[in-house]
């Protein structure tokens, strides 16, 4: 029997802190910050109480400081058995950040997490979609087991520093597979438009149908309450997930238990 392509459904609750990663003086304007509030406090029950429907796990990337404001919220994913990963602490874009400024990101958001859930987190997503040259070193001295960063494949791989093969599992993804480029909008994001619902649905079903027509691939898709929490938007995401049903050909899994699946075929195969 052919195996499943593994489904993982991932998002990044970062709440006002997109917003005041893109404008640290946007901690003084209200309702820059409310766009980022929607999406904790409203987008989060709709996504939990869709997973719940369907009976689906998810992984969730939130930033340290976003699980200090909303313990309440934390508990109502950890009560639906979804596990919590690191995100940073401040949502503050890497790039810009010096090894110990980087350092400390990690270690706060680490203890955020540890503190809330009484797990360690065990993979890490970058604020702002960028490595900087401390990064991977920083996830292997934090003990991370996957990463999910990089753009250039839709199968698991052994990250990479420099030359240096690591033990890291890199589940990798795209932005066609992320709400943000379809839906994310403001008035002080220039140029930026939202699309259909309709459009980003056949955009997901196309992609997870062609994606799970070769092997050993994966289909990921990356989303933010405060974005796809809007039931326009959570329609397009349930419809994918009714495609995917229809099909058979998919297996809804955390990203944890996804890479530790697959770890054992990647040692030692080059990349």
């Amino acid at each position: 029997m052919p195996t499943k392509t593994a489904v993982l459904l991932t998002f990044d609750m970062d709440a006002e802190t997109l917003w005041t990663a893109r404008d640290p003086a946007g901690v003084g304007k209200p309702v820059w910050l409310s766009q980022g509030r929607y999406g904790p406090m409203v987008g989060l029950p709709r996504i939990l109480a869709l997973l719940a429907r369907y009976e689906i796990p998810a992984t969730f990337f939130i930033p340290g400081q976003v699980v200090d404001s909303y313990p309440a919220q934390i508990e109502s994913i950890l009560g639906a058995g979804l596990e919590i990963e690191h995100h940073s602490y401040s949502h503050t874009w890497s790039d810009g950040l010096s090894a110990e400024q980087e350092g400390e990101e990690f270690q706060r958001g680490w203890e955020a997490i540890v503190a809330a859930t009484g797990r360690e987190p065990r993979g890490w997503r970058s604020p702002a979609g960028e490595l900087t040259p401390h990064s991977v070193a920083l996830m292997e001295r934090f003990g991370f087991t996957f990463s999910s960063n990089m753009f250039d494949s839709d199968s698991a791989y052994l990250l990479r520093d420099g030359e240096r093969t690591t033990e890291i599992v890199e589940l990798p993804f795209a932005w066609a597979l992320d709400d943000a480029p379809f839906f994310m909008y403001s008035n002080r994001l220039p140029g930026r438009v939202m699309s259909a619902p309709s459009a980003v649905a056949e955009t997901w079903c196309l992609e997870y149908e062609g994606i799970a027509s070769e092997p050993g691939t994966h289909f990921m898709l990356g989303m933010h309450p405060q974005v796809i929490g809007r039931t326009s938007r959570l329609w397009a995401l349930e419809r994918t997930v009714q495609r995917i049903l229809e099909l058979g050909t998919g297996e809804f899994l955390s990203c944890s238990s996804y890479a530790d699946r697959v770890r054992p075929g990647l040692i030692g195969v080059a990349r």
